[in-house]
């Protein structure tokens, strides 16, 4: 069993930066693969990236490629989501997710609250 707790949302200007954590507890962390989505009212959630369960592989949407950076740092059992260059359509709720994988898919079993960004213009 593994719980997520995200942190780090916030209100940004566009330009402007920010990470995301995303906290895990549960012994099988360090032996998933993780990922990010977001979401805004009235939209399906997206795809933002996603990360290997040793660091070695990562991969994200083209909407924020060049942008944002995931990463995790399984000794201290978190997620990351560094977010740069933030853009007005950014704002979602963000959500911090993990689960086994193979090299080709990856069956989400656990999710965080989810945290707000907001990118003002």
């Amino acid at each position: 069993q593994v719980q997520l707790v995200e942190s780090g949302g916030g209100l940004v200007q566009a330009g402007g930066s920010l990470r995301l954590s995303c906290a895990a507890s549960g012994r099988t962390f360090g032996s998933n693969a993780a990922g990010w989505f977001r979401q805004t009212p009235g939209k399906e959630r997206e795809f933002v990236a996603r990360i290997s369960w040793d660091g070695g592989r990562t991969s994200y949407s083209e909407s924020v490629k060049g942008r944002f950076t995931i990463s995790r740092d399984n000794a201290k059992n978190t997620l990351y989501l560094q977010m740069v260059s933030l853009r007005p359509e950014d704002t979602a709720v963000y959500y911090c997710a993990a689960g086994p994988s193979t090299l080709y898919t990856t069956s989400w079993s656990y999710w965080g609250q989810g945290t707000q960004v907001a990118v003002s213009s």
